[in-house]
């Protein structure tokens, strides 16, 4: 808020305050300063306001103010409190930010340093963001910085960024072809605002307003590239989601002076066989695993896991610039063309990759499981270990499945066959556990030599992938328990049970083929388990697990504990990925303070902060998911950009009130029927059904429909796909006249549908 106090200076001559005064006045106010409140601070009233007016209106004309009435400043000059957009860094890593409001008569927006801060605010903040922060000038030879800001608070972040394809115009200008695919309208450009940018440029842009009434007008901001090339393509939701890409020079050079681990404090695990399985082209490995038969006679036929991860806390400590860059990132993310890592090179595939027949430091836990594969007890320890062997998840599973390569033949009886054996008791475990049994298949693109989609193919779904999988939930858990147990403040992974909307608007679907899931009581997996398995006789049992699927919460980190529905768990926790996942980084160090197994634990400052660093990784995570989706569908529209007027088998994937969205069988791309080129009838959209179904005919569409579809148009640049319909609509079941009516509110009557029974 400006002033309200008693007048700041005693008025000059007229009653007016000089225009040193106004100037002065206006450099130190909080907040928005205007006419009203330079009046006011300097207790100008009656008559003199109109000479107020006019000398204020004198100082705009000499150029000394800029703004309006509301929100003066002197010229080329910002308030010492304001708005800032974070553009990028200098050479040392630190944050470089333009204000948000500026005047173009004022000349270049002046560069901002975000300076960091006691409690951590900054740690929080990258390019992209947009923040309110306090203002200091600098001295002149500052170097290219004419600001220091301290953040005060980070602003809720722009969904997206403006982003668009420049189409260059003959006479100079253009045009700007927003890459969202829900943004329609196309931008002109004029010469002056084009920038650097060729024709064909991925481009960022923003919208100027000229004046109150005026048109916005856009103006490019930066040029990406030319995204053309599938190599680069995604390069785009890089760029529009705000992605940091490359590492700052500082936070490079903080890796060349990382101190090596010693055995202090570390158990010996040298001579342990743990296994590295992972995907055939991983590039680092961060989680071993070994079993063995528990030779305690308390414990007959029971087995001990040991599960190793890289020791990343070691050489992350709290603070630093590696650490204020992993927690800015959140997680890697993983592209068809490239991995943009959340931490250097140098750490995650050298230092913590857990490479064969090399020494390297670990954080493990070591679990006893009886026969029956419940864990009766674990222990963490800080150790040293060195991979036997470095494995992909075929290779393991041809040596269990009796096709033992030349690597895994030595390793069968004293590392393989005992893995399997202790994953054999624990799956019992688990299938008593009853968690929600959605495996659905995942498509992955192959790239050829020039970065174009080869093929997309579904990877065959191993037990060796299994049993990987349970032993890293158990090590979760266990990290999870021993928090607990030491009272210790942590991050869970936490998932809710379905919303009570969403639950409805399954049970609706559900009632459709007659099967039901039970409203009373509380709500476990197995009730949907019970629903997958009846599916399984059904013609459809895919687009039951896709309904079951949509009406889930999302997964999140959080500070207070709700359990893991879909895990159908008490507690649990991320642990054994701190290579690529924060949450994970923030755990071990969790677990070196409550153990006291050295003195790079969690802090006394990390503690308060974990509500806010949990919000924040779950918004990088979320951020990720969206950008990988993006980019497999504009290297999935590329790929099939030239075969317009092609037809393709499909399935409906999606039914809305304005059309279908239909998921090719062959490699799974996804693309979009209007509604209004559904041939002579007039579709209601029935969402209990998930259909949309012809007034006139009572035939119709529905969700996980089989159909028949010609490609009419593909947009690389925005992953988009258009279909025209050629299967005709289906009398199938789409449920009761009734439920049919309470859903489209009763205005049409659908006459008779076939109500089909098992």
């Amino acid at each position: 808020m400006a002033r309200k106090s008693s007048p700041a200076r005693a008025p000059a001559d007229g009653g007016l305050p000089s225009k040193e005064q106004i100037l002065e006045f206006l450099n130190s106010a909080p907040g928005k300063a205007g006419k009203r409140e330079i009046a006011r601070a300097f207790g100008v009233s009656g008559g003199a306001k109109i000479a107020l007016k006019r000398l204020l209106a004198e100082m705009t004309d000499e150029g000394a103010l800029s703004g309006d009435k509301k929100h003066l400043r002197e010229k080329g000059k910002l308030p010492p409190v304001t708005t800032l957009e974070v553009t990028g860094r200098d050479d040392d890593g630190d944050l470089l930010a333009k204000p948000l409001q500026w005047e173009e008569s004022d000349g270049k927006r002046p560069v901002v340093r975000v300076v960091a801060t006691r409690d951590g605010r900054d740690a929080e903040i990258g390019i992209g963001d947009h923040i309110l922060a306090r203002l200091q000038k600098l001295p002149r030879g500052s170097g290219q910085a004419s600001y220091e800001a301290t953040p005060i608070k980070k602003l809720p972040r722009e969904k997206r960024r403006l982003l668009g394809i420049f189409r260059a115009a003959k006479r100079g200008g253009g045009t700007i072809e927003p890459i969202d695919r829900k943004e329609l309208k196309s931008w002109p450009i004029l010469p002056d605002d084009m920038g650097s940018a060729e024709d064909g440029d991925l481009v960022r842009f923003q919208l100027n307003r000229r004046g109150r009434f005026a048109t916005p007008r856009a103006e490019i901001v930066e040029s990406l590239g030319n995204p053309d090339d599938q190599r680069k393509i995604s390069l785009i939701a890089i760029h529009a989601h705000g992605i940091p890409e490359d590492f700052p020079e500082s936070v490079l050079q903080e890796c060349e002076t990382l101190p090596p681990p010693t055995m202090d404090r570390r158990t010996d695990l040298r001579n342990v066989p743990l296994l590295t399985i992972d995907p055939i082209d991983a590039r680092d490995h961060d989680d071993a695993v070994h079993a063995e038969p528990d030779t305690d006679p308390k414990n007959s036929g029971g087995f001990i896991v040991t599960v190793a991860i890289a020791d990343v806390a070691h050489y992350i400590r709290p603070g630093s610039k590696l650490d204020r860059e992993a927690q800015l990132r959140g997680n890697s993310v993983y592209f068809p063309d490239r991995v943009v890592p959340m931490l250097p090179e140098k750490i995650s595939n050298d230092l913590c990759s857990l490479r064969e027949l090399e020494e390297r430091p670990c954080l493990a836990v070591r679990m006893i499981f009886d026969k029956h594969g419940e864990k009766r007890k674990h222990t963490f320890l800080r150790a040293m270990m060195k991979s036997a062997a470095k494995l992909s998840y075929q290779e393991a599973q041809a040596a269990i499945d009796g096709k033992p390569s030349d690597k895994c033949q030595p390793l069968m009886e004293r590392a393989l066959l005992p893995l399997w054996a202790a994953y054999r008791a624990v799956a019992k475990a688990r299938e008593n556990r009853g968690p929600l049994d959605l495996d659905l298949p995942e498509r992955r693109i192959v790239l050829d030599e020039e970065g174009k989609v080869a093929r997309v193919v579904t990877p065959e779904r191993l037990e060796a992938h299994r049993l990987i999988e349970e032993f890293m939930i158990q090590a979760n858990v266990a990290a999870a328990e021993t928090l607990e147990e030491k009272r210790l403040p942590l991050v869970y992974r936490v998932h809710d049970q379905p919303s009570p909307e969403k639950l409805k608007g399954l049970r609706d679907f559900l009632e459709t083929l007659d099967m039901k899931i039970p409203h009373a009581g509380a709500l476990k997996p197995e009730a949907f388990n019970r629903v997958l398995e009846q599916a399984k006789d059904l013609p459809v049992p895919d687009l039951i697990s896709e309904v079951i699927l949509r009406s889930q919460s999302q997964a999140e980190y959080n500070p207070k504990n709700i359990g893991h529905f879909g895990l159908n768990l008490v507690r649990y926790a991320h642990f054994t990925s701190p290579i690529r996942r924060y949450a994970d980084l923030i755990v071990h160090r969790a677990l070196i303070r409550a153990l006291s197994l050295g003195p790079d634990g969690l802090t006394d400052d990390e503690i308060p902060r974990l509500a806010s660093v949990a919000k924040a990784i779950s918004d990088t995570e979320r951020r990720a998911m969206s950008a990988e989706r993006e980019t497999t569908d504009r290297l999935i529209a590329a790929h099939l950009a030239d075969r317009i007027g092609v037809t393709f088998t499909a399935r409906i994937a999606g039914v809305t009130r304005s059309g279908l969205f239909v998921r090719l069988k062959d490699t799974g791309a996804d693309g979009y029927i209007p509604i209004s080129s559904l041939g002579n009838d007039y579709y209601h959209h029935v969402e209990a059904a998930h259909a949309l179904i012809g007034a006139r005919s009572g035939e119709g569409y529905r969700l996980g429909d089989t159909v028949e579809v010609r490609l009419l148009e593909a947009i690389p640049s925005a992953g988009a796909l258009r279909f025209e319909m050629l299967t005709e609509p289906s009398p199938g079941n789409f449920g009761s006249g009734k439920t049919l009516r309470r859903n489209t509110g009763g205005k049409r009557k659908f006459g008779k549908f076939r109500r089909q029974r098992r």
